[in-house]
């Protein structure tokens, strides 16, 4: 899975064959920008912060958000330093055209230290992950080999006796959030993550491939299809509240959308839109907040140092 990812972003452009909520609408990526800005100031707004993306993509949400806080909170924008973690080359050349002064990292270890606002939308789903499913003579873990589905036996230890149960574990999203999570422990600053999920962890298979915005088998030649897999938002709380970070949520995309005012926002730029502009607008803000669109299948959770007291959007 990680060997055709990185294949697939290095020769492909992903908004082909997929939208993001940042392409949805404009006001995703103004509502993360002002959510930063008001973590930046819970974090007593330090002089100097790093304002950090992962799987920035083409750029849209930073600069919805950037021009949101240029206009909002100025001092934010004039404290932050921009960075990003990406590693397909395609996208970072894109990136370093159209964000000079941001510096990419390959993965957090080359992050300076310091206050740090860290942002992921849909960035945990494409990470890889371990499946392993329950056959009658034990567990086994699946691999690919030749495009191919093969079962292998492994030394997993789950109770669950029912013939064809899939589990799934990604240990390189729990390596990547346990590093922020340690961070944070020493250092002030958040990190805020949405993806897609369920809300509690559980068995299923999630794997899924999509190329030309139709669904293909996960097995198709790699390099040739996005590969994602649910994210187990349960499993990574626990994680950071392991290593001894706070952690936040996981709570729905929609209500955490409409607690920072997206419908607010949205009848404000209809205002000053066309009558089909305004329908469009609000048709884009339903997309990402209803239960039968993105609202409810997509989650945000949040880290934070563990004497941050409050964090917008998230209750208390």
């Amino acid at each position: 899975m990680a060997r055709a990812n990185a294949a697939y972003y290095a020769t492909h452009d992903p908004f082909v064959d997929f939208t993001t909520s940042p392409e949805i609408s404009q006001v995703f990526g103004e509502l993360i920008g002002l959510w930063a800005a008001l973590a930046w100031q819970t974090m007593g707004m330090p002089r100097d912060v790093l304002l950090v993306e992962a799987g920035p993509g083409s750029g849209k949400l930073i600069n919805d958000a950037l021009r949101a806080i240029g206009r909002a909170v100025p001092a934010f924008g004039s404290a932050l330093s921009l960075h990003f973690v990406e590693t397909s080359p395609r996208l970072t050349s894109k990136l370093s055209r159209h964000y000079p002064q941001a510096t990419i990292h390959a993965d957090l270890t080359t992050i300076p230290a310091g206050p740090m606002i860290f942002l992921a939308n849909e960035f945990l789903d494409a990470l890889p992950i371990r499946q392993f499913i329950r056959r009658p003579d034990g567990w086994m873990e699946r691999h690919v080999r030749d495009n191919e589905f093969v079962e292998l036996p492994t030394d997993l230890m789950v109770q669950d006796d029912a013939y064809g149960t899939i589990y799934e574990r990604s240990p390189v999203a729990e390596a990547f959030i346990t590093a922020l999570a340690d961070r944070f422990v020493q250092t002030s600053g958040v990190a805020l993550i949405i993806d897609y999920g369920p809300m509690r962890s559980g068995a299923g298979d999630s794997l899924q491939a999509i190329s030309n915005r139709q669904s293909v088998p996960p097995t198709s030649k790699a390099g040739s299809a996005d590969i994602t897999a649910h994210v187990d938002f349960e499993r990574l709380i626990n994680v950071i509240r392991r290593a001894g970070a706070k952690a936040w949520g996981p709570i729905t995309q929609g209500h955490f959308l409409t607690a920072l005012g997206i419908h607010e926002r949205t009848n404000q730029l209809g205002r000053h839109a066309s009558p089909q502009q305004a329908l469009n607008l609000i048709a884009a803000s339903r997309r990402l907040t209803a239960p039968e669109g993105m609202g409810t299948l997509f989650k945000a959770i949040a880290i934070s140092h563990p004497e941050t007291q409050n964090l917008a959007g998230f209750p208390s």
